[in-house]
């Protein structure tokens, strides 16, 4: 018999292990995390927090939160690529959405905000909401294997402040172990790709910096000089933690050779390389070194095992998607998870779970990847093979400002290299075009819809089956609200229009909350946004998951809406008549 019992039990707690603890927590499912360490992430790593992860927040009740910790959208996006933060600068990019035209789209697409929230301020929101709705924490303790049979999972664990062994049985168990996971490892996860792409390190400093940075607020600094084309995520960073006083640097080397001393000497003299004012104090936090990986793992899941995470999708920071799709992994299977143990759905509702996620972890890995080496066109643009020759680097810096043609074609090759980067920068499809696919989802017969615009770069609102909820503002007693409001917290909603009533009666019985959205109904569409959005007749109906996902529609009133709404939900629950 094993000496601790639980729901689920969930190994690490950084973003992803941390939201599906708090999310499974939530939804009042018992659940245990065990971590390694002594305590959550002491540096910042991964920091930005985009739409998609904070619709989830805020249906948890954390967003307000998180936006009080964070630094907001309006001064993270005036990106600058320079010689040095007190050098030249080469051009500016309106970064995460702040050009005028990308603020109105992102505020169309979401009652929600992307923000900069550093891992380190937001592992203790996800924990502390976690542990106060029901998680038991228990930090150094090491995960060692599992055995998992018919009925749960038996993990062996160790005591590392008491140096003994116990074993904890859960129903199932999520490994959220990080980069290097044990428990994908052990369950045989089937990976594609390669770890240890380029060599990278981090460098955690405060310095008084408003001086260089506060006239174009950015989260990111951009800095071309000798060296910075080798290893690293394509360019020297300087990172803003916190305005403007708080930074970490990301800098490169040669992965096929040893890596730097990371002495407190080193790592100020990059400091002070890439801010190019060796007068000012800096205080040296933290210096690590890292690999950039390019990996992700096919599946997710082996029977009653799941992985999220960086566990089975490993690389770069470009693009801002690591913390995002851990904690959306998390989303996506929390609330399987409890309505498998509450006995509503089948267990065949979680191996949607990697049918979903698993094609959007390689989405991401790709795309991340992908942007390093678009980086490349700045250098070309320039004229650069290499930055090995300082003076060379400097002469062809030099050399666009000529009254010339050459100089001329240069100088608009910078300006197209320079705005192609926001395909690392802007991404707003690769953020929330991520349609699913699998039984938990009732297709209609359509195709998936096409977007009018580049895909990558900017979002489109469907009600397709398998697609997001769409954003529109609707109101009720002088509120307003989402429409993602009125879904989630851990239920199915059917939302339909004025001659929709039928609906009502037709999922009596079943868990299905049914609002009616119109003149006279339960909200007024306000604005006329969801007359727009919503892809269906005013008796139609769009059938929401607890994670807001469309999983069924009608696009007008069937004869039998009781059997119809029954049977798309049996499907989606796995409990097919």
């Amino acid at each position: 018999m094993a000496d601790v019992e639980t729901d689920v039990l969930i190994v690490g707690s950084g973003p992803a292990g941390g939201a599906a603890a708090m999310l499974l927590s939530t939804y009042g499912v018992p659940n245990i995390v065990v971590t390694k360490y002594s305590s959550l992430s002491d540096t910042p790593r991964a920091h930005i927090t985009n739409q998609r992860t904070m619709e989830v927040l805020r249906d948890a009740g954390l967003e307000e939160q998180v936006v009080a910790l964070a630094t907001p959208q309006h001064l993270m996006g005036d990106t600058p690529f320079c010689s040095s933060l007190a050098g030249e600068e080469l051009g500016r990019l309106h970064t995460w959405y702040n050009h005028p035209s990308r603020l109105a789209d992102h505020a169309l697409a979401s009652p929600s905000s992307i923000c900069d929230m550093p891992q380190h301020l937001m592992e203790p929101v996800l924990a502390s909401a976690a542990i106060a709705r029901g998680t038991a924490f228990r930090y150094q303790t090491e995960y060692l294997s599992l055995d998992q049979d018919a009925d749960g999972v038996t993990a062996t664990v160790r005591d590392r402040l008491r140096g003994d062994e116990y074993t904890i049985r859960a129903k199932y168990l999520i490994g959220a172990d990080g980069g290097r996971s044990k428990v994908a490892e052990d369950i045989g996860l089937p990976m594609v790709g390669q770890m240890g792409v380029a060599g990278s390190i981090n460098i955690v400093f405060e310095a008084d910096l408003t001086e260089y940075t506060a006239y174009r607020p950015s989260t990111l600094y951009w800095v071309l000089q000798t060296g910075s084309d080798v290893g690293g995520i394509g360019m020297g960073l300087v990172r803003c933690v916190r305005p403007w006083h708080e930074w970490l640097i990301v800098w490169g080397y040669d992965i096929n050779g040893e890596p730097p001393d990371l002495t407190e000497e080193y790592a100020r003299r990059i400091a002070h390389h890439l801010i190019g004012d060796d007068t000012v104090p800096v205080t040296i936090k933290s210096s690590s070194a890292w690999t950039v990986n390019h990996l992700y793992a096919e599946t997710y899941q082996s029977g009653r095992v799941f992985c999220m995470g960086d566990a089975v999708h490993r690389h770069p920071p470009s693009n801002g998607l690591g913390s995002n799709t851990s904690i959306q992994d998390a989303y996506n299977l929390a609330w399987k998870l409890r309505l498998v143990l509450a006995g509503v759905a089948a267990p065949s509702l979680l191996d949607s779970y990697s049918a979903e996620r698993a094609p959007i972890g390689r989405q991401i890995v790709d795309r991340a990847n992908r942007s390093i080496g678009e980086t490349t066109r700045v250098f070309e643009a320039l004229g650069l093979l290499s930055t090995d020759d300082p003076a060379q680097l400097r002469r062809n810096m030099d050399a666009r400002k000529l009254p010339t043609p050459a100089a001329e074609k240069q100088r608009q090759a910078l300006r197209e290299a320079i705005e192609f980067k926001n395909y690392e920068f802007n991404t707003h499809g690769v953020e929330l075009n991520q349609r699913y696919t699998s039984a938990a989802i009732v297709p209609d017969g359509t195709p998936m819809p096409e977007n009018p615009r580049d895909d990558e770069l900017y979002h489109h609102a469907t009600t397709w089956p398998g697609a997001k909820l769409p954003h529109a503002w609707i109101g009720r007693d002088r509120h307003r609200m989402s429409t993602l409001d009125i879904g989630g917290q851990g239920r199915f909603t059917l939302v339909t229009g004025v001659g929709g009533e039928p609906w009502v009666a037709a999922v009596e019985g079943l868990p299905v909350t049914v609002v009616t959205i119109g003149p006279g109904a339960d909200y007024e569409d306000i604005y006329g946004d969801w007359a727009r959005l919503r892809e269906v007749g005013d008796a139609g109906c769009v059938l929401v998951r607890p994670d807001n996902y469309v999983c069924f529609r009608s696009f007008d009133l069937p004869q039998d809406p009781s059997g119809t709404v029954r049977a798309a939900l049996s499907q989606v629950l796995g409990r097919r008549a």
